[in-house]
């Protein structure tokens, strides 16, 4: 079984056109992608959730 694609933060900064403080905002009030943490500290966004994550900000944009 293939491991799931993990996206580096800088990443998926890069992606959603965002800043890491406007980042870290959306995730205090519980609106960002998940974040996983690796052992060896590194921060990691699965590519799934971040792809769920953009579908539900298409569906509040159309609401």
């Amino acid at each position: 079984m293939a491991r799931p694609k993990m996206l580096k933060l800088p990443e998926v900064l890069e992606e959603i056109e965002m800043s890491r403080a406007a980042f870290y905002r959306m995730r205090a009030r519980g609106q960002a992608p998940r974040l996983q943490k690796l052992p060896n500290g590194q921060l990691r966004v699965s590519r799934a959730d971040l792809d769920a994550w953009w579908a539900r900000c298409e569906q509040r944009a159309t609401v």
